[in-house]
């Protein structure tokens, strides 16, 4: 980047530059009519980059300019404004982000200390008499000297001479700018502006609707764009852009609100499919132009899927701690819990990186209505990956566990040596058979001395059992295992 794009100031130059400002050739205020076009990238954690390009008569020469209905969150040091004609150069010097709006008691505030007149309203003859008073105070109410007396309160309609002009009644970026146009814009008048800013006040997320198929076998999948928009302004028409993924973050304790704008112009947008890779993220682009309203959640489609193989499965898992003592009470009702899984491939007929949201899974009943049958949330999930989601606890699959022996048999001095037996028994009131994983959590170095049926070392702390339970029927599991720690 060029020293020369970037002007610094001191403290002791501010004053210069906010007499420059004063004595500007002219004022020239841009409201969102002049809105040619407005761009919104939108990050995950309350970030977005808003570029908003504008239409206006701007003459050579020093001039102040207002942007009116600007993010009422902007980060005024990350503001860049430039020009989009050819030929024309545009130096910023200064700029002001008004972010006290009008409001009574910020009208009230700035007349402290002045004059402002109360209007009282006799109720039984209505008619209205006048007097002239001094704000005191306006901190925790009002404080006002009415001749030679102090009230408090509101005694009656205060009317002020004048709104001050810090007070505005939208957020406002005002800048002074040092503009020189080429001979087209110089014989219409007419400059095109583009500024570009970091807010925060926006915010996305992705929701997931699927909805499981009769055999428990496939789903179809459904996702949905929520944007928020507590900004403090509209985007109508705007392009909107999703960055997902984790983007690092400088964190400051203050935030100024005046700081110095820098005038290096930026790169263009280049056209973007409807998604691709941002770096280390994913970017995707909405479709279509769509209206981001003030104060307003909407949702936008993100994709559609339908019949992705999916697989369910019961899981039970116990916990390490189960090898370490002796343990005398039967754990009756264990949980059985419920996942279902699907593959991200494009052979699954999906394939899309999916960005990290909440994906609620119904199922139709009997008479064909879509019940709700439970949801979980799912990170960032790049292409090829699998989605894995926890959905609650079976009903009618049970455990019960015992430990039906336990000797320690370490030595004085040495490491830690258990042995331990268990019996785990299966019940299953469906009727239909199922099969159940039991997943054994088991730290330290351990063994298998023998089992009812086998299992398979899933990692280097974990046992792992696929057990067949029949229709309305109980199956026990039996293993006994030594551990060394």
């Amino acid at each position: 980047m060029r020293f020369s794009s970037l002007l610094f100031f001191s403290l002791g130059s501010v004053s210069l530059c906010s007499s420059s400002l004063a004595q500007a050739e002219m004022t020239t205020t841009s409201p969102q009519s002049d809105q040619t076009s407005v761009a919104v990238t939108i990050y995950n954690e309350d970030l977005a980059l808003v570029k908003d390009s504008r239409k206006l008569s701007l003459n050579n020469g020093l001039s102040a300019l207002s942007f009116r209905d600007v993010s009422a969150q902007i980060k005024p040091e990350t503001a860049l404004l430039r020009s989009l004609l050819p030929n024309t150069s545009l130096q910023v010097l200064e700029q002001n982000f008004d972010f006290d709006l009008l409001t009574p008691q910020k009208l009230l505030e700035k007349h402290v200390g002045q004059q402002v007149t109360i209007i009282r309203t006799n109720p039984s003859t209505g008619a209205e008499t006048q007097e002239t008073a001094t704000v005191l105070s306006a901190q925790d109410g009002v404080v006002l000297k009415i001749g030679n007396r102090i009230e408090t309160g509101m005694p009656g309609r205060l009317v002020y001479p004048n709104v001050p002009g810090q007070l505005k009644d939208r957020p406002t970026l005002t800048t002074q700018v040092q503009y020189k146009g080429n001979d087209q814009s110089k014989d219409s008048g007419q400059s095109s502006l583009e500024l570009s800013y970091l807010t925060g006040g926006l915010q996305w997320k992705a929701d997931y609707v699927a909805e499981l198929s009769s055999k428990e076998d496939a789903i179809d999948l459904s996702g949905w764009v929520t944007l928020t928009n507590t900004s403090g302004t509209a985007y109508p028409n705007a392009k909107v852009q999703l960055v997902a993924g984790d983007v690092n973050r400088v964190r400051e304790t203050i935030r100024p609100k005046t700081m110095m704008m820098r005038s290096e112009a930026m790169m263009a947008d280049a056209a973007m499919p409807s998604e691709q890779g941002l770096l280390e993220y994913h970017l995707y682009t909405l479709p279509r132009t769509t209206t981001i309203g003030e104060n307003q959640t909407k949702q936008v489609a993100l994709l559609s899927a339908q019949r992705i193989p999916a697989r369910k499965e019961l899981v039970l898992t116990g916990a390490d701690y189960y090898y370490q003592g002796q343990y005398r009470d039967v754990e009756k009702k264990q949980k059985v819990q419920v996942f279902v899984e699907f593959e991200n491939k494009e052979s699954s007929k999906l394939g899309l990186p999916l960005p990290k949201g909440t994906m609620r899974v119904y199922k139709k009943d009997n008479d064909g209505t879509a019940q709700f049958v439970g949801e979980d949330q799912i990170d960032h999930t790049p292409k090829n990956d699998t989605v894995r989601l926890k959905l609650g606890n079976a009903f009618d699959v049970t455990a019960d566990r015992v430990q039906t022996d336990f000797k320690n048999l370490s030595k004085p001095n040495q490491t830690q040596l258990y042995e331990s037996a268990y019996a785990i028994t299966l019940h299953n009131a469906k009727k239909e058979a199922v099969t159940v994983t039991v997943q054994e959590p088991i730290n330290g170095d351990w063994k298998i001395l023998n089992e009812s049926q086998a299992h398979k070392k899933t990692s280097a702390h974990q046992a792992t059992w696929q057990v067949n339970v029949p229709a309305e029927g109980d199956v026990t599991l039996k293993y006994r295992v030594q551990v060394k720690y």
